[in-house]
């Protein structure tokens, strides 16, 4: 019986030791466990752009909506739909026949008025010679009246103290009276010619002045018929096609298509009225760059540079337009379209700067888990600037080649144990 109890003793005793080895094994696991697997990422400094980011609508640099500026039928289209062109090259034809006959009409009138005007002229040139000879003649007979009146008034002194008879007295008196009769004749004479010719002076400038309208009505026509042929007036590329080739046009109607300039374009874009004192500081001390980040096309940015800030801020929506310019040579942007901008006012040099993601908010404002290098969760408070592009600016709580926690930070406690899982995540580079 004692034996049995003795065996019974040791069994108890082996199972009880068992049991220990099994608790502790199992505590041992548990502690391990305790360690919180965390990702981590590099606190650095690098420099740090100071931007305003907002979105953008792109705009032509120049647009234009061509119509047709005489009536007619629309006979050739020389471009395709979305075809880039030339300033200068010939978009469309409208059938310019009746124009054509304008001009040759115009040109006729014309000639007729010039013929009009060497007649004009002719006749001109004939009056005043008829009208100096009728002063030639007029001088003459003048000459001739007053000698036979002077020879009459001497013959009347002798016929009065008998030395001729009164027979040669009335013949010279009849002979002076003539001649005077003929001189107030000439007289009457030259100034008919005088109105003939200041009647033929007139008729001149009549067929003068009809000239002068009929090469303006020349010109004219020649106008008409050149809108008949419709040339691009910039650089740009067409749009869709509004009227087909064998319709009627009208002046100044319907649009037959549009053409815009993309090279280079315009990003219109709006800010608050609070940043308009950084750009304007900015813009005094050179150009301001603009980048536009076209949504799902993450290759690279455009490039441009500030050029237009409106003169007055919207009072309604407290901000105000601006506009970038871009050269656009990949025509990767497009009017209409709609991008990412960001306006880059300056640079912020040697930032501490850590992942967004290992920021937190509590209570107290900001805060970050700092890994020690005894695999430790250490709290920090932190003062934060600004967030771009994944990264933020940290002004006060930590210090650059500290590690911080990106991911796992809802299981830890200050001074809790973590497990770091891969290599620490850095800070993106400066571009």
């Amino acid at each position: 019986m004692a034996r049995w109890r003795q065996a019974i003793l040791v069994l108890y005793l082996a199972l009880l030791i068992f049991c220990f080895a099994c608790s502790a094994e199992t505590e041992g696991k548990q502690k391990q466990r305790t360690a919180a697997p965390v990702t981590v990422g590099s606190v650095i400094k690098k420099d740090v752009p100071v931007q305003i980011v907002t979105i953008g609508n792109v705009e032509p640099y120049s647009s234009v909506a061509i119509k047709s500026m005489v009536n007619g039928q629309l006979i050739k289209t020389a471009f395709k739909e979305g075809q880039d062109v030339r300033k200068g090259d010939l978009l469309f034809v409208v059938d310019p026949r009746p124009l054509e006959a304008a001009l040759k009409q115009a040109e006729a009138i014309l000639e007729r008025d010039l013929s009009a005007v060497k007649q004009a002229r002719a006749n001109r040139v004939s009056n005043e010679s008829h009208l100096k000879h009728a002063e030639a003649i007029l001088a003459k007979d003048q000459i001739q009246a007053k000698t036979a009146r002077v020879q009459a008034e001497r013959y009347g002194v002798l016929a009065g103290k008998g030395n001729v008879s009164k027979d040669q007295y009335d013949q010279v008196q009849t002979n002076a009276d003539a001649l005077n009769a003929t001189a107030l004749a000439d007289k009457a004479a030259l100034e008919a010619a005088r109105a003939t010719l200041r009647a033929s002076e007139a008729a001149l400038e009549h067929t003068q002045a009809a000239v002068r309208a009929s090469r303006a009505s020349l010109q004219n026509a020649k106008v008409q018929l050149g809108y008949c042929y419709i040339h691009s007036p910039l650089n740009g590329r067409t749009g869709n096609l509004y009227v087909k080739e064998g319709n009627i046009v009208k002046a100044n109607d319907a649009v037959l298509v549009d053409i815009n300039q993309v090279h280079p374009i315009y990003v219109a874009f709006s800010i608050p009225e609070q940043g308009l004192w950084k750009v304007r500081r900015q813009m005094a001390l050179g150009e301001l760059k603009v980048e536009a980040w076209i949504p799902g096309d993450l290759k690279q940015a455009e490039q441009g540079g500030l050029t237009f800030v409106d003169n007055a801020v919207n009072r309604t929506t407290g901000t105000i337009r601006l506009k970038g310019t871009f050269p656009n040579e990949e025509n990767r942007l497009w009017p209409g379209q709609f991008v990412d901008v960001v306006v880059i006012l300056d640079t912020q040099k040697d930032a501490t700067v850590v992942p967004s993601q290992a920021v937190q908010t509590g209570q107290e404002g900001p805060y970050a888990f700092v890994v020690t290098p005894e695999l430790t969760a250490e709290y920090r408070k932190l003062i934060v600037g600004r967030s771009l592009n994944g990264e933020t600016v940290v002004t006060e709580g930590l210090t650059p080649g500290e590690k911080v926690v990106t991911d796992g930070y809802l299981r830890l406690v200050p001074g809790a144990k973590v497990e770091v899982k891969g290599g620490p995540r850095k800070a993106a580079p400066t571009s």
